[in-house]
């Protein structure tokens, strides 16, 4: 993650265990009401939807090319439960991709409701 702070905590921290050692380690974070669309394009109208609930999130994790990619933080806010966190993916320090993330944490500190779009099409650096 980029040094910069964030007014998305909890996303900032999410995306710092995501490029981590042990990403699997977000599953401990969601709740049991849990769902998410993470909306992957590659490019060239090509898209991935991970789509549903805690087994979703466990398949986009088994897919993730583990310590290639990182999230990098351009802008973060929060209102109230809501997270909203505008970031740029690099591999190998390589920017590739832009991606918003919005997301809602409950009463007990753990996420609600994930939506995440990427895009390699577009750059807000």
């Amino acid at each position: 993650m980029t040094d910069t702070s964030a007014s998305a905590p909890f996303l900032t921290a999410w995306f710092e265990i995501l490029d981590g050692d042990e990403p699997s380690r977000i599953l401990d974070l969601i709740s049991d009401d849990f769902s998410l669309s993470i909306l992957f394009s590659t490019g060239d109208g090509n898209a991935t939807d991970f789509a549903g609930d805690r087994a979703a999130l466990v398949g986009y994790l088994e897919q993730r090319e583990k310590g290639t990619r990182t999230h990098h933080l351009l802008s973060a806010t929060t209102l109230g439960q809501e997270e909203l966190f505008l970031g740029e993916v690099r591999r190998a320090g390589v920017p590739e991709a832009s991606f918003v993330a919005a997301g809602q944490v409950n009463g007990e500190g753990r996420l609600r409701r994930l939506l995440i779009g990427r895009s390699s099409e577009i750059r807000f650096t």
